[in-house]
């Protein structure tokens, strides 16, 4: 028999398969439930109205505790470890900040400016050690993820190209927001294995096009509707000061919904396109590849729906919002996992169970105000 007719044995089929398919795809899954998450949150919300906000940092730690942990990947869900005394500090030192800022401003003007220029340059540091705490905060498998940003980094990155911007009519905006993300994805590492990010400015100019001329579409759309509007009310000859109430509240609400979705379809379009074009050029060294793949459309929708529930119900949809919009980022999320990754994370696993107690150090603060 010829040796190409000869058939494969189950071991050497396997094999060729795992050589042909070096990663395997596997989803991102949120479990969490809005009647569970409620109670977390009505909790949260009274005890931190009780203690004039000081409760604010116990109720971060449970809430991210809760989302962390019903976020899982092959069945290992993440963790966060932060203490909430570490946010209490961080929230003290940011309501010092903020609120010696808006007493000068108030009170002597020019020291207000003086401080808001020392905030200014204050910011990237503020940026980074909010990083840099969250993410050693956060693990999966037991491997803690981190964060090695620089603080020049970031003030060119933050503060300088930004600013820029500006003298060119925003035309360099959408380089400034990619070099953004950029700095911080590939400053992030998960145990000694570190984020590779390559983005395409092309892709941020596309998706800025695409959210102006949307944006233009939209306001047009609403201009002629209004025009359409008021020529049928000409022409049935509308008694004007009978109907002048009526009419305020029609335009009052229709801008106020039209505003609204006009806003959930910008961000829908922003958001997605720049979400999926990170994660799918973001991959974490020896370990894994990301990929995202979320819809404008059901995005759009999704948001249009959650900024309506959160006003018709005075802000009590909100854990419903949440839950639903992790289920949905996580739906459209997925990782491929380097086959041989399961090695490389038993012994990251291994050499960072000595850590414990003492990789949350005295001086890690979350300066974060959320």
């Amino acid at each position: 028999m010829d040796v190409t007719d000869t058939p494969l044995s189950t071991e050497d089929s396997s094999s060729q398969n795992t050589a042909a398919q070096p990663f395997r795809k596997v989803p991102v899954t949120f479990s969490g439930e809005a009647g569970q998450f409620f109670g977390i949150w009505i909790v949260n919300i009274l005890l931190t109205i009780v203690t004039l906000g000081i409760y604010s940092a116990w109720a971060k730690v449970r809430t991210q505790q809760y989302f962390y942990g019903n976020t899982s990947i092959e069945g290992h869900s993440f963790s966060y470890l932060a203490q909430p005394l570490q946010i209490l500090k961080g929230r003290v030192l940011a309501v010092i900040l903020f609120g010696g800022y808006s007493l000068a401003s108030h009170f002597y003007p020019l020291v207000g400016l003086g401080i808001l220029a020392v905030l200014l340059f204050l910011f990237p540091w503020i940026l980074n050690q909010s990083l840099r705490f969250n993410l050693r905060m956060s693990s999966y498998r037991n491997v803690r993820f981190s964060f090695k940003g620089s603080y020049g980094e970031a003030f060119i990155y933050w503060i300088l190209l930004p600013i820029a911007s500006v003298f060119t009519l925003y035309l360099m905006l959408p380089w400034a927001l990619k070099k953004a993300d950029q700095y911080v994805f590939n400053n992030i590492s998960y145990g000694d294995k570190p984020f590779i990010t390559e983005l395409k400015t092309g892709e941020y100019y596309e998706t800025s096009l695409w959210v102006f001329l949307t944006s233009l579409g939209l306001m047009v759309g609403m201009f002629i509707v209004m025009l359409l509007l008021g020529g049928v009310g000409a022409a049935a000859d509308l008694d004007f000061q009978s109907n002048k109430s009526s009419l305020t509240t029609l335009m009052i609400v229709g801008s106020g919904v039209f505003y609204v979705f006009m806003i959930s379809v910008l961000s829908a379009i922003y958001r997605g396109r720049i979400r999926n074009h990170i994660l799918q050029n973001t991959e974490i060294e020896g370990i894994a590849q990301l990929r995202s793949d979320v819809k404008i459309i059901p995005f759009a929708k999704l948001m249009f729906v959650n900024i309506v529930a959160i006003i018709f119900t005075a802000g009590l949809a909100y854990p419903w919002v949440k839950v639903r919009t992790a289920k949905f980022l996580s739906q459209a999320t997925g990782v491929l996992i380097d086959n041989n990754a399961d090695s490389v994370l038993d012994n990251m696993t291994q050499s960072q169970s000595a850590f414990g107690e003492e990789a949350a150090e005295v001086f890690d603060i979350d300066i974060a105000l959320t």
